[in-house]
């Protein structure tokens, strides 16, 4: 039976600094936002009320981590184990596809196996999937996802010489592995500063694929986000299925009944965090007229949602490319050590997606929420 849970927020506690924090008034579209350090604007007759926007610090800005020369990794053969959907979900496994086929084209790696996951199957699936690939000489091998946790440590105990990594996860400690995970809740917090400038009724929702931490991190960080800008936004939440039925990552159908319930209590702009199920989410989206944000891949730009397209405003970038991308250079280079611990603002492991240009209005808004998070002024919540 489907686990969901659907909640009208009361404020989110936070810091001093938050506290402060918010954006100005834009009433669903067409008003440019003012510039940072704007006074509190009103509601005129759409749309949320809105706290100033925090003043512009002139910090060093995010970069990206992926900063070092020319690296050949043609000798290398790569692995990828995908979570379920794989190659082709237009999210979270296309992300990580997105890593590998840019170290094709720029390090010249030539000999790659991609292998798929299938929905709620045994560790043993998962153990075989990553054994076949060591015995096939893959090395490095990528897991993607968390469900691999328990797999990958079993198996690199087995094959010391492979190193793996595993999108997600940090629980492993053991030599051969590298944990690459993201501050979900960061970017999540942008484009739910993005959703209250955006929602005409001042009333936005959240999609999760499967109630796990993973997934919460990425509603509290939208919620949190939701509430700097607009206090008094309201704001649904619900999840496609709970802990344990892994095919809340990959069912459109509920994804599309569980965000017509969302937009049929009042929200509308919904941000979906459910892999494939995303699908159903934008369409639910545009059948209703309302709008959407994106997650993992900028979306905008996915031929799998190409026919909902023009209600997806943007995405909630989570740089799977960019940490696997950056994990084979530094094992083409024998640098692994040299990885960030954690893939956020500041190492451009999250962001969010402009494509479109639903969003020009408010980006000086959002690069200064941006700014406070990356210069510690700010601290979003992962729970």
């Amino acid at each position: 039976m489907r686990r969901s849970r659907v909640t009208t927020l009361a404020a989110v506690a936070l810091t001093g600094a938050l506290a402060l924090a918010g954006c100005a008034k834009d009433s669903g579209g067409g008003n440019s936002a003012p510039p940072a350090g704007g006074g509190q604007s009103s509601s005129a007759s759409a749309g949320c009320k809105t706290n100033p926007v925090p003043q512009a610090s002139g910090g060093s800005s995010a970069a990206s981590s992926g900063s070092a020369g020319k690296v050949d990794a043609s000798a290398l053969k790569v692995g990828l184990a995908y979570d379920i959907g794989g190659r082709g979900d237009a999210s979270f496994n296309d992300a990580a596809a997105a890593g590998l086929d840019k170290a094709k084209s720029d390090m010249g790696v030539k000999d790659v196996k991609e292998l798929t996951a299938a929905p709620n199957e045994s560790e043993d699936a998962k153990q075989s999937r990553l054994r076949q690939l060591a015995d096939g000489g893959y090395n490095p091998i990528v897991a993607v996802g968390f469900a691999y946790a328990k797999s990958v440590e079993a198996i690199a105990r087995q094959y010391p010489n492979v190193k793996f990594a595993i999108v997600d996860d940090d629980t492993i400690k053991l030599p051969n592995v590298t944990p690459l995970v993201f501050a979900e809740e960061q970017g999540s917090f942008l484009v739910g500063v993005a959703a209250a400038y955006k929602s005409k009724g001042c009333h936005v929702g959240f999609v999760g694929g499967v109630n796990v931490p993973l997934i919460q991190k990425f509603e509290a960080g939208f919620k949190q986000g939701v509430k700097a800008a607009a206090p008094d936004a309201k704001i649904e939440s619900e999840y496609i299925t709970p802990a344990g039925d892994f095919s809340g990552f990959q069912d459109p159908a509920k994804g599309n009944t569980v965000a017509a319930g969302e937009i049929g209590r009042g929200a509308d702009v919904v941000y979906q965090a459910a892999g494939a199920s995303g699908k159903g989410v934008f369409q639910a989206a545009k059948s209703k007229n309302v709008l959407a944000i994106g997650v993992d891949s900028d979306q905008y730009n996915q031929a799998t949602v190409a026919d909902s397209k023009d209600v997806i405003i943007s995405s909630m970038l989570k740089r799977v490319d960019v940490a696997v991308f950056d994990y084979i250079q530094a094992v083409a280079g024998n640098k692994v050590d040299t990885l960030p611990k954690r893939f956020d603002l500041k190492a451009d492991g999250v962001g969010y997606a402009t494509s479109g240009g639903k969003i020009d209005d408010i980006k000086s808004v959002l690069e200064a929420y941006k700014q406070q998070i990356v210069d510690g002024k700010i601290t979003v919540a992962d729970k």
